[in-house]
């Protein structure tokens, strides 16, 4: 798909201090701040590069490093054995071939995974030798329907055969690579969640990785983030499973969507899951959250949404006790509203652009600058659906989108396409390069 430099019609959106419409009283006094970038941003291949290979498989990471990619992103899941593997979720019936597999036919069961009904098989059902036995598929053909031609190629690594990958990589072309991990689901595997035909999994998913990582001595804390939806995981990396390693890897809380939108039974991306389980059950949030408890707005309870922690004493708290990073969903920050019909930008006869920016950024951005915390937006696309439009009514491309948060002063972001990431990222650095010898003739 073709991708438009639109940036030079929507910079002036870009530093806009107008906030929306929608905007709460309390975010309408935080202009937007426009900042200097950090000086190498990076580019984080999130699942591989799946916008040309199926994701979280040898292939996609491989192609991502290929394409410039600082960073690969593997989502991590466990196996009934304790081995970590690279899947989206722990329901495998998406992305693998598993449901063409008769002898596996009796593993299908319904679960309810942080909160949500889900039904399918379960990584956590199955051995790695009976893993290895599945093959990749496409999890978003419709989406993507040219990426089904690699359906049945590609088998599932596990977190080992990865960094495997990224050494033989290196050792060839001597390209350092770094990975960021995230733990899937932490307290459905530590506290909650069940084997098929009972007892509980009781597996944490922070200790198996650091084990794993210290095990295959990749520990290098300039080539690893860890990261989390959940806030209790995090916390326990920090304060106990890192130091008992001797490793001391940066941390990176993610943010789902700040205006509860997406909330249990349907949804479970307006809350962290640790806290709504925690407060659900009766456990001592006061002890496993400790001052953070007392910064929330309420305490903790089952119904604390990532709203409640992007205040600025939330913030502080997170920069100042465990996180050296934040991911926040792109949609939550740069705020946007709804359009009336959708629109088709792309000429293919289908609309599915049905929202439009406003120019005003959420004052979490500002917040998490202030504190000295990075900055890792998701997920940059390339595809219709994923996109919207700049004030002005010009179509978003990932190219304007990510020269847009460059210039927020993000330290770098997700993207399904690392050769696109890539080219805006260089050609942000290369006008901001080329801005102040400019400002020298006048």
């Amino acid at each position: 798909m073709k991708q438009y430099f639109t940036w030079p019609k929507c910079l002036p959106w870009i530093a806009a201090a107008a906030l929306s419409a929608g905007a709460t009283a309390a975010q309408a006094k935080q202009p937007t701040v426009v900042t200097a970038a950090a000086d190498h941003p990076i580019v984080i291949g999130h699942r591989g590069a799946p916008g040309y290979r199926p994701e979280h498989t040898l292939a996609s990471y491989w192609l991502a490093i290929r394409q410039g990619a600082d960073f690969i992103e593997p989502d991590l899941v466990p196996t009934k054995d304790g081995h970590l593997i690279a899947r989206h979720e722990n329901e495998l019936g998406g992305s693998t071939d598993v449901a063409d597999h008769p002898e596996f036919a009796d593993r299908k069961a319904t679960k309810m995974i942080d909160g949500v009904a889900m039904t399918g098989w379960f990584s956590e059902d199955f051995t790695l030798a009976e893993i290895k036995t599945l093959r990749a598929k496409e999890r978003i053909p419709d989406v993507r329907p040219r990426n089904t031609r690699f359906d049945g190629k590609f088998a599932i690594p596990t977190l080992e055969e990865i960094i495997g990958m990224v050494r033989l990589i290196e050792h060839n072309t001597g390209k350092k690579v770094g990975i960021y991990p995230e733990t899937k689901h932490p307290t459905y595997f530590a506290k909650e969640g069940e084997f098929l035909g009972g007892g509980k999994i009781n597996m944490s998913l922070g200790r198996k990785l650091i084990e794993t990582l210290v095990s295959e001595n990749f520990t290098d804390p300039t080539r690893v983030y860890i990261q989390s939806f959940e806030v209790e995981n995090l916390m326990e990396l920090q304060k106990d499973i890192m130091p008992s390693n001797n490793v001391d890897l940066p941390l990176v809380q993610l943010y789902g969507d700040f205006d509860d939108i997406y909330v249990q039974p349907a949804s479970n991306f307006s809350r962290p899951y640790d806290m709504y389980y925690n407060a659900k059950h009766g456990a001592d949030v006061a002890t496993i959250y400790g001052e953070l408890n007392e910064l929330i707005e309420g305490g903790v309870t089952d119904t604390t949404g990532y709203g409640k922690l992007v205040t600025p004493k939330t913030v502080k708290f997170i920069a100042d006790n465990y996180a050296e990073g934040v991911g926040p969903w792109k949609n939550s920050f740069l705020l946007r509203a709804s359009l009336d019909e959708k629109q088709d930008t792309n000429g293919d006869g289908v609309a599915e652009v049905g929202s439009k920016l406003t120019g005003g950024v959420h004052p979490f951005l500002q917040e998490a600058l202030a504190n000295g915390l990075e900055i890792h937006p998701y997920t940059l696309r390339v595809e219709e659906q994923f996109l919207t439009l700049h004030p002005n009514d010009e179509p978003q491309t990932l190219t304007g989108e990510a020269i847009q948060m460059l210039g927020l002063g993000v330290s770098g972001f997700f993207t399904d396409n690392p050769d696109l990431g890539v080219r805006a990222r260089d050609m942000f650095l290369k006008i901001n390069e080329e801005r102040p010898r400019r400002g020298n003739k006048k």
